[in-house]
């Protein structure tokens, strides 16, 4: 019966804190396994798509990924949003289940393992043309770093203070807080206090809305304060009132004002598809999941079977034509994707791009994976 169809195992936060992204996750996931099938699917056969709810908790995405291994015998694993979610999965299904993962979130970078690849941005393709754009533009040289205390921030923020002291800047406060922290206000009094010119934000859902609106009601950005926060877009913006995050800059693969034809087509299938609250957008991962996944096909097609390491082999040099934001490929040796970046500001609840950055490498894994 195994050779009857493809599994494909989707863990994914359907409820919980970020259940609005990992419903589009999961739209992305629905969308591209049923293109394919209804191409005649991968190698003659069909794809079937197992798709777990991690809700938010990282213990319910590990329970779920040695499901997908053991009982549901899947040929790879996709998903994962928070970096301590892709922790949580690796363990069942990458150091014990030996399984290919793809994990599809702009992340802190660093993840290197033979059977893992990463289809998001890292901060080579996000930090690094940024701040120095940022600076350049606002003439602004003080940083404030208000941050949720997990993996993410804690790595991103050393890219920031490297960036920010190579172009003659300077850190003026760093602070880390659990996930549900919601006072923020000692920490708006710090910024006032520090004249920090540039918050550069890594606090996450559920505590990044009162920091935003305590933020706001301090006159930050009314006395010229800019607002920095690299994962924000489209459905997190809708989440707010435009006020508290008007201004603020991103840096994404990806936003739906991206006006390059297939951009635009995808968008719209989409939309027409899966006409919720729950965006196409890049921050949600729905990108990175819609890259992965078309990346995987290449490469099974390419190896002609589903054996594992042949896939792997492939899948370290594929490329797809054409995806969101544009083209994508693999950089042989870096499990990583080198593709098209944006810098988006949030104007009147929509993201506009003030600055196309082009094709920008990840510069990760550099020590060849062995």
């Amino acid at each position: 019966m195994k050779e009857s169809s493809i599994k494909v195992g989707v863990i994914t936060d359907l409820t919980g804190a970020l259940s609005v992204l990992g419903l589009a996750n999961a739209n992305v996931a629905r969308m591209v396994i049923n293109d394919i099938n209804a191409k005649g699917g991968l190698l003659g056969r069909q794809i079937d798509l197992c798709l777990e709810d991690s809700a938010t908790t990282d213990s319910v995405a590990e329970a779920k990924a040695t499901k997908l291994v053991q009982q549901d015998q899947v040929d790879a694993i996709f998903g994962g949003i928070y970096s301590s979610t892709r922790q949580a999965i690796k363990g069942p299904a990458v150091v014990k289940g030996k399984k290919l993962y793809i994990y599809p979130e702009q992340y802190e970078g660093q993840e290197c393992n033979p059977l893992i690849f990463c289809t998001g941005p890292v901060p080579a393709q996000q930090v690094e043309p940024l701040i120095p754009w940022l600076m350049q533009q606002t003439g602004a040289k003080k940083f404030y770093l208000p941050s949720a205390d997990y993996i993410w921030p804690h790595v991103m923020n050393k890219k920031v203070h490297q960036v920010v002291t190579a172009n003659d800047g300077a850190i003026v406060g760093e602070q880390y807080f659990p996930l549900d922290h919601t006072d923020y206000s000692k920490t708006v009094d710090k910024i006032t206090s520090s004249a920090a010119e540039v918050v550069f934000n890594t606090i996450v859902p559920p505590g990044l809305a009162p920091f935003l609106e305590q933020l706001y009601n301090s006159g930050f950005t009314k006395r010229g304060g800019h607002l920095v926060c690299t994962y924000f877009e489209e459905n997190i913006l809708k989440l707010l009132p435009a006020a508290h995050v008007e201004g603020l800059y991103s840096c994404l693969d990806y936003y739906q004002t991206v006006s390059d034809p297939f951009s635009k087509e995808l968008l719209k299938q989409y939309d027409k598809l899966y006409p919720g609250s729950a965006k196409f957008t890049a921050g949600s991962a729905s990108t990175g999941m819609y890259r992965g996944l078309m990346l995987w096909e290449a490469a099974v097609k390419e190896a002609g079977s589903l054996k594992q390491e042949d896939v792997i082999k492939a899948l370290d040099h594929a490329k797809i034509a054409e995806g969101p934001g544009g083209p994508a490929e693999m950089v042989p040796g870096q499990h990583h994707v080198r593709m098209n970046m944006y810098i988006g500001q949030a104007n009147n609840g929509n993201f506009k791009i003030v600055k196309s950055l082009g094709v920008i490498d990840p510069k990760e894994c550099l020590q060849a994976i062995k």
